[in-house]
């Protein structure tokens, strides 16, 4: 199985997805234990000192003024844990929980933070054991961390709560824990406060959303080729000398995609014998690199935006190698919150200009030739109306999930937490976009296919055939009598989703940009 090991000097996307999705194995580098210790020594030398000291000695945020005695700190450990565990709403997905848990891992691993080696390690067992804690929908701000969330994580680590086992049923933490030969922690000094002050939720989110996004990119410069392909326009304002004049590298990137996937076409430019020569294709098809590149560069920011996140070691306060224990805000998600909303703007926009290939396809006024959606035998057979329904749902829901969260900020804990950043919940609903932007590809891919395999007579490029052939191997059917079409569609997506599409292409025309 493959490890990732947890260092001081942060982590990458890819050692993210490795744990999150790939169930890969963590161990802590030796570095991060020595760092531990060495910033465990600083709390407990602090912590055996009269004066207060925030996060160690006294109480949280509006409660700050409070200094704690000796006898109560385990107890302040825990009940923070405890009253900060209180999530409300729909469990949230396996892969979520376990990137939140191991990006959290990842700055406690620092040297930053003042938590006891031991703690790191039991960390790192629970996630090698397939063990994750029951987190809910509601209960972050995005600022002092993902709170709740992280909260109901911790839980599990004393092993309180609930939490699935590697089965997926859920179980009393205590119970897993034991299973395993994994000893609950007992919190000391600070240990609580730290293992809920950051911005891990949002940020894994972030890292799994740009990894599917970086896909599914690539599968709209496919899905706008071939509609292209299938209303017979032209690919000269493809050509790279246009897009050289403009020089964003995102334009520049999708404008190459669509012609490799359109080099060797039968079908591009040709015109039906009672139309006229087109000068211009609709900007639907025309404007489609500008489009997607002007997403795939968002896409470049965010990713810088996450790399820099995964850089850091997000805490309050943060243990400083000179022995200073500081208080700072560098818990506040609006960095990353920003990118997630961002993101969200640039998917809707890829899935509005998607539909509306579809809908150009399906309509016989303006698709040059091809039936009246695309059916077999259209009045008595409706073909892909609904299909363009379904598809039009779901833009209009991506156009609300666009609506900024970052925008928004609910201030709490009497006054002392006056503005928020809303990252995660930004990251929450840039997930469920991303899910239904491929969805609408797959309409757009189901369309542009069987409009292709319409055109009697003409021959689509190479890799237009790979892509028809590996969708019908998949059980996705071409056209015919109208059928039940959802597990078509559903198919399709399947197909998008999981890479097959993109597969079936750059088996032709190699690695796409």
């Amino acid at each position: 199985m493959h490890t990732v090991v947890v260092g001081t000097s942060g982590t990458t996307t890819a050692d993210v997805i490795a744990v999150a999705r790939g169930n890969a194995r963590v161990e802590l580098a030796q570095e991060a234990r020595e760092a531990l210790a060495r910033a465990r020594e600083i709390v407990d030398t602090l912590a055996a000192k009269p004066e207060p000291v925030y996060g160690v000695s006294t109480g949280f945020g509006a409660l700050a003024t409070r200094h704690i005695g000796q006898e109560l700190r385990a107890q302040l450990q825990r009940n923070l844990v405890r009253s900060h565990a209180a999530g409300m709403g729909p469990r949230v997905e396996r892969e979520v929980v376990r990137a939140l848990m191991f990006l959290r891992l990842k700055t406690v691993a620092s040297g930053y933070t003042g938590v006891r080696p031991e703690v790191a390690q039991t960390m790192a067992d629970i996630l090698n054991a397939g063990i994750t804690p029951v987190v809910h929908e509601y209960g972050s701000l995005g600022c002092s961390g993902d709170l709740a969330p992280l909260a109901h994580c911790a839980l599990t680590l004393m092993g309180e709560g609930d939490a699935e086992g590697p089965d997926g049923t859920v179980r009393p933490a205590g119970e897993l824990l034991a299973a395993y030969g994994i000893v609950p922690v007992e919190l000391r000094e600070k240990e609580g406060l730290a293992l809920l002050n950051g911005t891990d939720g949002m940020l894994g989110m972030l890292v799994m959303a740009l990894a599917d996004l970086e896909r599914l990119y690539k599968s709209a410069d496919i899905t706008a080729a071939l509609t292209l392909e299938a209303l017979l326009g032209t690919d000269k304002v493809l050509r790279p000398e246009l897009h050289a004049i403009r020089p964003h590298p995102g334009q520049a990137a999708a404008a190459a995609n669509m012609l490799a996937v359109l080099d060797g076409s039968g079908l591009v430019g040709h015109f039906q014998a009672d139309e006229a020569p087109r000068v211009q294709d609709a900007y639907s098809v025309r404007c489609a690199p500008q489009v997607a590149g002007a997403g795939r560069d968002t896409l470049a920011h965010a990713r810088l935006v996450a790399e820099r996140e995964l850089a850091a070691a997000v805490d309050n306060p943060v243990v400083l190698p000179d022995g200073r224990v500081e208080s700072n805000g560098n818990f506040h998600g609006a960095p990353v919150a920003y990118a997630l909303d961002f993101l969200a703007v640039a998917v809707a926009d890829l899935g509005s200009i998607a539909e509306r290939r579809t809908d150009r396809l399906l309509d016989k006024n303006r698709s040059h030739g091809l039936t009246p959606f695309l059916a077999d035998d259209a009045g008595v057979d409706s073909g892909l109306m609904i299909a363009q329904y379904t598809q039009a749902a779901l833009v209009s829901e991506l156009k609300r999930l666009a609506v900024p969260a970052s925008a928004d900020s609910i201030p709490s804990s009497a006054m002392q937490e006056d503005h928020v950043s809303m990252g995660w919940s930004a990251a929450r609903k840039l997930r469920t976009a991303v899910g239904n932007l491929s969805r609408v590809l797959a309409v757009e891919l189901y369309a542009a296919t069987r409009a292709i395999e319409l055109r009697d007579g003409l021959t689509p490029a190479p890799a237009s055939r790979a892509v028809i052939e590996a969708l019908r191997a998949a059980g996705v059917e071409g056209p015919g009598p109208d059928r039940f079409l959802a597990p078509d569609l559903d198919g399709a997506d399947t197909f998008v989703r999981e890479g097959g599409l993109l597969a079936a292409v750059e088996r032709v025309t190699g690695p796409l940009r």
